[in-house]
């Protein structure tokens, strides 16, 4: 049976891999709702320049590869907090906890929010007296588990929720992922698909207007209530594949290498490349390159390190920082604390 499922999940993403091929060369930018779920969480994997579905074993798995937290021996949680461009703050928590003979279960949840701002209109471009915020919600639940000794898969549903003044859209998605322990000195080959799921559609009290049926004339009635038709969006559908690599260069010295392909819904495919330098498992320096081969992109190189120390023998406390250049648009920099128990 196990057998079976596992051959039925490489087709799964084989196929998936094999369409990307035939799709045209014609870019979506723009064209997909809750882009906020696109961006990366975890310091740990945003400094290896987000190549990560391969390595993924802690909390942040959740986002990256849901199969990833089967890996964990204990239960984790970690904190993430992003300092994002034009004042918008992302939060990001996640929980793993093991549970012996079943799996392991996770959750997690992602906010965003921006700053209130001044309601403008045609008549009062300097605003109307009110004030507006926008915001984002993403809550998961996740459930992995090792098949084999070198197989894990996992599932992450989810609802997701925009916010902007008076309306509102929300929609259900799932994250699927697997990773695969090779015989060629246990690298990894690991697979993914993030938010394919329903789509979205803003509603709300600001679709209700008044309209005049014939501006031609002043005898009818210019203030009839009426509702303003509004689009459906998709989700951001991400298929990763990538390769994870770990090898012990020297006593307690441990190098880890990670290439990611990605084929989203909304922009040519691209590479990301990183790589983790860990030393006596406590200190580690992290570097990547992110959307290699994708053209006009403003992300680039990407730098960070990590602290990790244990209290009482069996609690481990670690802090992570990553620095992620965006061209134009400056740099993002993100923190993260994680803790194991």
């Amino acid at each position: 049976m196990k057998t079976k499922m596992i051959t039925i999940v490489i087709l799964l993403f084989t196929t998936a891999s094999l369409f990307g091929q035939f799709v045209s060369n014609v870019s979506k930018k723009g064209t997909t709702a809750a882009s906020f779920l696109s961006i990366s969480q975890g310091a740990r994997a945003t400094a290896m320049g987000s190549a990560f579905v391969g390595l993924a074993d802690d909390a942040s798995s959740i986002f990256w590869n849901p199969s990833g937290i089967a890996k964990m021996n204990s239960a984790g949680a970690m904190f993430d907090f992003t300092d994002w461009f034009a004042d918008i703050k992302f939060n990001y928590v996640a929980v793993a906890y093991p549970v012996s003979g079943f799996g392991t279960l996770g959750l997690s949840f992602t906010s965003s929010s921006i700053g209130e701002m001044r309601v403008t209109t045609i008549d009062e471009p300097g605003g109307t007296g009110e004030t507006f915020k926008a915001a984002d919600v993403a809550i998961s639940l996740t459930y992995a588990i090792n098949l084999t000794d070198n197989f894990s898969i996992g599932f992450n549903p989810k609802f997701i929720q925009q916010t902007i003044w008076k309306m509102s859209a929300s929609a259900f998605a799932v994250d699927l992922g697997v990773q695969y322990v090779t015989p060629f000195d246990d690298m990894v080959l690991a697979m993914s698909i993030s938010n394919f799921g329903t789509k979205m559609k803003l509603e709300g009290n600001s679709n209700l207007v008044l309209h005049d049926l014939n501006t031609q004339s002043t005898g009818n009635n210019g203030n009839i209530p009426a509702y303003l038709q509004t689009d459906e969006w998709a989700l951001p559908l991400t298929f990763r594949v990538g390769v994870g690599y770990k090898k012990e260069i020297f006593e307690s010295h441990t190098i880890h290498l990670a290439l990611d392909a990605l084929h989203p819904n909304d922009n040519y495919e691209s590479i990301n490349i990183g790589f983790e330098w860990t030393m006596y498992d406590m200190i580690s320096l992290r570097g990547g390159y992110k959307s290699l081969f994708l053209e006009d992109s403003e992300e680039s190189f990407t730098l960070g390190f990590g602290v990790k120390q244990y209290l009482m023998g069996n609690i481990g406390l670690s802090f992570d920082y990553a620095y992620a250049d965006f061209g134009r648009l400056t740099n993002i920099q993100k923190f993260s604390i994680g803790l194991l128990f």
